[in-house]
């Protein structure tokens, strides 16, 4: 099967027209992003701020456990 533009293919030949396009990897996805922003901003303040870095930090983590549970729940496939 040769791949054409509607259906890019990954290196085993498999369709990857969804590939991490589902409600957990946005979710996923939207929860680190904004864990890193504010953490950015805790060290862009002056002096520093390392008690809403920390908090960031911790957001950023939990990204992963609530894609894992979403997944679970069906919103990965």
């Amino acid at each position: 099967m040769l791949p054409t533009a509607q259906t890019p293919l990954d290196r085993a030949g498999e369709s990857m027209a969804h590939h991490g396009n589902t409600p957990a990897a946005w979710t996923g996805v939207t929860i680190a992003m904004i864990g890193f922003v504010v953490g950015g901003v805790a060290l862009m303040m002056t002096p520093v701020n390392m008690t809403v870095f920390w908090v960031a930090a911790v957001i950023t983590v939990l990204a992963l456990p609530v894609f894992a549970v979403m997944n679970k729940m069906g919103m990965g496939d």
